[in-house]
């Protein structure tokens, strides 16, 4: 099944020759809200280990 599925994926991947990146996000935003929300769940799983 993979040896069928390959050629597919190749061509799939080689027609797309722009990047597949939106011009509405901007690279910076989107790494920063990343950051913000694994922060925020950070502070949240220490706050409530009460194992210590």
């Amino acid at each position: 099944m993979t040896h069928t599925a390959l050629p597919l994926l190749t061509q799939l991947a080689s027609e797309g020759g722009e990047g597949g990146n939106h011009e509405s996000l901007s690279p910076y935003l989107t790494g920063g809200a990343g950051l913000f929300i694994l922060l925020l769940l950070l502070f949240i799983t220490t706050r409530f280990n009460r194992d210590r």
